[in-house]
């Protein structure tokens, strides 16, 4: 029987996350730093330097993601924490002028990048990933969760590497609601802690 656990990314799991992020797609060389800083930034970084700016995240608090491991194997990674961190996320328009929550609020969360190594997919791991950081983000005090998860059904055809931001209907089946649609494939939603 296999056994499934998730752990918060702490400094001494640096290297099971670079193994759940080496295991296909986009995340070894983006190393879940997209999100941390404007475009201009990106184009300038190395995947070396990436590496470095996911260590120093890894060695403060919050810790930036959660790791899920499959018989004690690194397997997959999910990035949670305070929205106000993820800058690019306001800087981009689809999202800044659709969101119900003020961009300065720290109480406002989100999860934005999923990354399952290929031999570890269709097990159900990002539902299992999105489970465990709605529960860290509401022991960490957040108040609202927020994503922008794609949509498969809406009648285009998503690269497999385009995934990362999670699929609509896994946050639904969570119990989030969406707040908007930018686009006809890409939703926001939220999840209201509080309630």
């Amino acid at each position: 029987m296999t056994t499934i656990t998730i752990e918060p990314a702490t400094a001494d799991r640096f290297d099971d996350a670079q193994h759940a992020l080496s295991g296909g797609g986009d995340g070894y060389g983006c190393q879940c730093q997209w999100w941390m800083m404007p475009n201009s930034e990106w184009q300038k970084t190395s995947r070396e330097q990436r590496e470095g700016m996911l260590r120093d995240e890894m060695d403060a608090t919050p810790f930036p993601a959660l790791i899920a491991y499959v018989d004690g194997e690194a397997a997959g990674w999910v990035r949670v924490g305070p929205r106000t961190r993820q800058i690019r996320l306001a800087r981009t328009r689809d999202y800044a002028a659709n969101s119900e929550e003020p961009w300065d609020d720290e109480s406002v969360w989100t999860v934005s990048c999923f990354v399952v190594r290929k031999e570890q997919r269709k097990q159900g791991l990002n539902a299992r990933l999105l489970d465990a950081a709605i529960e860290y983000a509401r022991a960490s005090g957040a108040r609202v969760i927020e994503a922008y998860p794609l949509d498969p059904d809406a009648g285009r055809k998503i690269p497999a590497n385009d995934l990362y931001h999670g699929v609509l209907s896994t946050f639904q089946e969570a119990g989030f609601r969406e707040v908007a649609r930018p686009k006809p494939h890409v939703a926001i939603v939220a999840l209201d802690l509080a309630a």
